[in-house]
């Protein structure tokens, strides 16, 4: 049976009850006043009174069943109105359609909060459908670029065999290079965001300092100047992904920099319930509507042009995501001056570090 026709079952069959009480608790009083009033050689008024009620009763029976069922019908379809109409969003959602609201009104019972937890995932899952499939046509845009430039060297040389042979190899060479740091990026990000990793404790400041370590010959050659600060900060996550994180955070804050006489500053500080890591730049000013997008996959900002060190625009994304999955927050932010301040908070672990 539907749940309707149970509803309806179950509202006639208590108002039947009811109405079966109520008529009893009648007889019996007739009974009763019928018993009192009895006098030697007199008719029995109870006789009378019970054999001109027992055709009511049944009459009244049958019409509190048939109202029951019809009420109680008409009652169940209202009240499952709302469900019928979550059930058809569902069946929307399962053939594709995404951006299907129920939007229910009216008071605020279980079933409009059904509906709005719902509506809201239901926009959860279309922005995420939306984002998966922009990314998907944006890593095949990447990967399509340095497969194109690859094809195009290879025709050169094919039909021209007096081409400097040594030119052409460095080419392919970069070339390459750039799309296996594409491919990499790429699996990090996918890595991060299915939290396939294992859990240790971490000390966000060393990991600061290998990562400036790593980059100091780079931030030499562009003429950035880099300056570290910072306490112990103890973290719990994969130690490869927040090392990557830093690394990121970095490396975006060397390449987009001033021409020359740039600077970077990365601090770690301790707070009672977090640890917070902060990256500033110098840099060209940026407004908020475009900083906003940068950690979106494959966003640069504008003049951030490729070159040999510009990355491939994975960086700031796979840091939110390697944020995200550490149960942290990413903030970035323009710098009044100019360039970036980058603020990640990650919760802090109940451990001591010695160094």
């Amino acid at each position: 049976m539907s749940v309707r026709l149970k509803f309806t079952l179950s509202y006639a069959g208590f108002l039947m009850l009811a109405g079966v009480l109520l008529l009893a608790a009648v007889w019996v009083f007739l009974r009763v006043d019928g018993a009192t009033r009895i006098t030697p050689g007199s008719v029995p008024k109870r006789f009378l009174l019970l054999h001109d009620f027992a055709p009511a009763v049944g009459t009244v029976l049958i019409f509190l069943l048939v109202f029951g069922l019809l009420g109680g019908w008409i009652l169940a379809g209202r009240m499952l109105a709302p469900l019928t109409r979550i059930t058809d969003a569902a069946r929307m959602a399962a053939n594709g359609s995404l951006s299907h609201r129920i939007q229910l009104e009216g008071r605020k019972d279980e079933f409009r909060e059904l509906a709005d937890a719902f509506d809201t995932m239901l926009a959860r899952i279309e922005a995420h459908v939306a984002g998966q499939q922009r990314f998907a046509a944006n890593a095949s845009h990447e990967l399509r670029t340095p497969l194109t430039i690859s094809q195009s060297l290879l025709d050169v040389a094919r039909n021209d065999p007096t081409h400097d042979h040594g030119e052409l190899v460095d080419r392919l060479h970069a070339v390459n290079a750039r799309a296996i740091d594409l491919t990499e990026a790429l699996l990090v990000l996918s890595r991060a965001e299915q939290r396939s990793f294992t859990r240790e404790p971490v000390d966000l400041s060393l990991l600061v300092d290998e990562a400036t370590e790593t980059l100091l010959p780079l931030a030499e050659k562009r003429g950035v100047t880099i300056h570290t600060s910072g306490d112990i900060t103890p973290a719990v996550g994969s130690q490869a992904l927040l090392l990557q994180m830093t690394t990121n955070l970095v490396h975006n804050a060397i390449v987009h920099n001033l021409p020359e006489q740039g600077a970077v500053w990365v601090k770690t500080s301790v707070r009672p319930e977090t640890v917070v890591l902060t990256v500033e730049n110098t840099g060209e000013e940026l407004s908020p509507q475009l900083v906003s997008t940068l950690t979106e996959p494959f966003q640069r900002g504008t003049g951030r042009i490729r070159n040999d060190h510009a990355g491939v625009g994975l960086g700031l994304a796979i840091v939110k995501s390697i944020t995200q999955v550490h149960d942290g927050s990413l903030t970035v932010v323009p710098r009044p001056a100019g360039g970036l301040r980058i603020v990640v908070q990650l919760p802090r672990a109940n451990l001591r570090f010695s160094r």
